[in-house]
């Protein structure tokens, strides 16, 4: 039985706390928080769960396992860290850190000390994510041209960190995932419409190896919410509409036919091709619930996690590029 602590009863914590006391061969043993009247929610929902103010006071439990850490992204190394150097496996919320060099300082202490680390990646474990997974690598759309994303809404403005860090991070995971490789170089171009506040909206694009191209569109300012992907490849599309509630996924058997006649090099005919849309059956699964098992499997037979620190290490790295990008109008940064 692998015993959890989590750090952080806000708005994530309580989610973790849920799921990880649900997770089979898991036990939630001590929640951490600072504010004495989260603390007092925990001990009225979960009485037998130990609360502390203080990170070492509940790392030096030797009853603990592992640690959760649902605190602000700033936070997210100091206490990370602790953690590893405390024997404690590590599960982060998302981002990972707020720098690769902090990222990468976390996952040299965490193999050092043969620990676990994993990124919470939400979602790469739900049932539509898996779904495009495995359509993408049986071959079905063929070779990959595009990956569009839109996440906008009208939402919580962040002190700390801009509107990258805080929406194309679930998109850039999922296409990290997805994908398989990384891009070799960005562009982002923002603006801040609130006096003081970092960049509410941007639009970054990532370019990879041949001819595949990724772009990313997130608002903290939009009258609605969207949360759409579009992945092109040369034998089908996909949709992704997070928000749809009975068709996530539709594949559409569409595309373009260019002409290789010799006749035809300086003005090649292109023509469309038009076939069936279908949607994929999916499960009703929530993704937290197996995101936490597959952590306590990883803890117990020591296996690389889906969303590893490696992963969260990559979307750090394009976040990074993103902000200097954005930062000097879009002039495109090397990955490398």
């Amino acid at each position: 039985m692998i015993g959890i602590g989590v750090i952080g009863y806000g708005y994530w914590g309580p989610n973790l706390v849920r799921n990880f006391s649900q997770a089979q061969g898991a036990r939630v043993l001590a929640v951490c928080d600072q504010r004495a009247e989260r603390r007092a929610q925990v001990e009225q929902v979960y009485p037998s769960v130990k609360t502390y103010a203080d990170v070492s006071e509940m790392l030096s439990n030797p009853a603990i396992d592992a640690v959760a850490v649902a605190t602000p992204v700033s936070t997210h190394f100091p206490l990370a860290l602790q953690a590893l150097e405390a024997g404690k496996h590590i599960f982060v919320e998302k981002p990972f850190t707020a720098t690769s060099t902090e990222a990468e300082r976390l996952l040299e202490e965490a193999a050092k000390r043969h620990l676990t680390v994993m990124v919470d990646h939400t979602f790469i474990y739900t049932s539509a994510v898996r779904k495009i997974k495995e359509l993408l690598d049986n071959g079905s759309l063929g070779q990959l041209y595009y990956y569009d994303s839109v996440r906008v809404n009208l939402g919580l403005f962040q002190h700390d960190v801009n509107v990258l860090w805080d929406l194309a991070v679930h998109d850039l995971s999922i296409m990290d995932f997805l994908i398989g490789h990384s891009p070799t170089m960005v562009a982002a171009t923002g603006m801040s419409h609130v006096p003081g506040r970092p960049e509410n909206l941007a639009y970054l694009t990532c370019f990879f190896s041949g001819n595949m191209i990724a772009h990313f569109h997130v608002n903290w300012m939009a009258p609605v919410k969207l949360r759409q992907t579009l992945i092109g490849g040369s034998e089908k599309m996909i949709v992704y509409d997070d928000i749809e509630m009975s068709e996530k996924i539709k594949v559409y058997d569409k595309g373009i036919i260019v002409s290789d006649a010799a006749d035809a090099v300086y003005q090649r005919h292109v023509g469309y091709r038009t076939g069936d849309m279908w949607a994929p059956r999916l499960d009703n699964l929530e993704a937290l619930k197996i995101e936490a098992e597959h952590f306590v499997e990883c803890v117990n037979n020591g296996s690389q996690p889906l969303s590893s620190g490696q992963s969260g290490l990559r979307v750090v790295r394009i976040l990074e590029a993103a902000t200097r990008s954005m930062a000097n109008h879009g002039q495109p940064v090397e990955l490398l």
